[in-house]
């Protein structure tokens, strides 16, 4: 069974259109990344979790902001290459990108050395307008985008 995460989709209106928040995956291999590395905060869950309970949690984890109260539009799921299924929801909402605090994970860095080092799970977050945002989120979550500017305008 493929792996299912959960997330939400942070949107708010300018006046020169919509803006998205995106987060970029921490560590390593994901350091000299951008086009196409993005993403929306999200992170697995279990079958038996409810996957907007999982999307608030990992909202918060990843930026250390509490998730907004509504998630008002259900944008569906999305299969990445990899063959994740991503389920995400759209809420409008505002926080200072630059002031994130992530979550981190453990990693053997450099690759066979035997040292364990700690790196955040999301090493920046950024507003991006629609047209930028589709040249850098991962490219199976494309359509969210799609969705989220149907649903929004």
């Amino acid at each position: 069974m493929a792996a299912r995460s959960a997330g939400i989709l942070l949107y708010r209106s300018r006046t020169s259109g919509l803006e998205v928040l995106l987060v970029h995956p921490g560590g390593p291999l994901w350091a000299r990344r951008d086009a196409g590395a993005w993403s929306i905060p999200k992170g697995e869950y279990d079958e038996d979790e409810d996957p907007a309970a999982a999307a608030r949690r990992e909202f918060e984890e990843e930026l250390g902001s509490p998730a907004p109260a509504e998630l008002a539009l259900d944008l569906g799921e999305v299969r990445q290459r990899a063959g994740k299924v991503v389920r995400a929801w759209g809420a409008a909402g505002d926080l200072d990108a630059s002031t994130i605090r992530s979550n981190t994970f453990t990693l053997e860095w450099p690759p066979r050395s035997g040292r364990m080092r700690e790196f955040p799970e999301v090493d920046r977050a950024q507003w991006f307008p629609l047209a930028q945002a589709r040249e850098r989120i991962n490219p199976g979550q494309l359509p969210l985008l799609e969705r989220l500017e149907a649903a929004v305008g």
